[in-house]
């Protein structure tokens, strides 16, 4: 076993983001010991832990594993997921004197934590397509633990190979549209055949990857956009059709409807370059408490 002594450039409020991340209960942390264990998707696949003992001014966290020849891959992955090396100090500074101070204060140091793997991103996000939130987790996890696999108590989502195996039925049985069924099994097996490399993806610009993946069926600009935020970490997205967005704009500004996409573009031209913290907070802002995700 190893570990390792990460310090990090506050603010950066881990508490906030654990908080966060405790929405999905496939994640499992310890939220009053500040610690939360991390799939780490490679050729051999394995499990991290993090561990919080600094503040949220000066943070600093213990990363620990199993496995010592992959420790500096481990925390290499680790420091991208939580985006460590990102400066939120400039970014609440920026933001602080827009419309959206208030919130930055409330949530100040709140980091994009990407999700464990980019695959695990385009999955999740078809699964969410048009559905409200606890269903939608509460979907995702049947899917995980029914065609997943687990290391040390941690659940990781199944790989291409076995999705693309997947019979539409199987998923059906789990309460899976017709349609979203298709989507998911067909993006499997178009990475799996070499139709897509998403890694080769990740190495284009915004537009290329938005051209690219709007191509594959049940993939659209919403999915693309939350592929691009949270699968990759790009830091200006804002995903104008999203819901939660237009509800938490409608509450900021006090209007009486949901703004239009003209009205979002204004209102988030002074919040450039930084519009996915800008969507992070918003989404925040309106997020129930967690113990309303949850399902029994």
């Amino acid at each position: 076993m190893w570990q390792e002594i990460i310090e990090v450039s506050g603010p950066y409020d881990f508490d906030l983001a654990l908080n966060r991340l405790a929405m999905d209960p496939l994640n499992i942390m310890n939220q009053k010991e500040r610690s939360i264990k991390v799939p780490i998707y490679a050729a051999i696949p394995e499990v991290a832990t993090i561990k919080a003992t600094g503040t949220t001014d000066v943070p600093v966290f213990i990363v620990s594993g199993q496995n010592s020849g992959t420790k500096m891959n481990v925390i290499e992955k680790i420091s991208d997921i939580f985006q460590w090396k990102t400066s939120l100090n400039d970014i609440q500074t920026h933001f602080l004197t827009t419309s959206l101070n208030k919130i930055f204060e409330t949530h100040r140091g709140t980091p994009i934590v990407l999700d464990f793997s980019p695959f695990r991103t385009l999955v999740k996000s078809i699964i969410h397509q048009q559905v409200n939130m606890k269903f939608a987790i509460s979907l995702t996890e049947e899917f995980v633990k029914t065609f997943g696999y687990e290391i040390n108590g941690v659940y990781f989502y199944p790989s291409p190979e076995t999705i693309a195996n997947i019979e539409i039925d199987q998923l059906r049985t789990l309460k899976f549209s017709q349609r979203k069924a298709e989507y998911v099994i067909g993006l499997a097996q178009q990475i799996v055949n070499g139709a897509i490399s998403l890694e080769k993806l990740s190495k284009l610009s915004d537009e290329e990857i938005m051209k690219e993946l709007i191509k594959i069926r049940g993939i659209g600009p919403w999915t693309v956009q939350c592929f691009l935020l949270f699968g990759l970490g790009r830091p200006n997205l804002f995903p104008l059709a999203d819901i939660g967005l237009q509800n938490a704009i409608k509450d900021l500004y006090g209007l009486d409807r949901k703004p239009t996409k003209d009205e979002m573009l204004e209102y988030s031209s002074e919040w450039q370059p930084y519009l996915s913290y800008a969507s992070l907070y918003l989404w925040r802002s309106i997020e129930p408490p967690i113990k309303e995700l949850i399902v029994e």
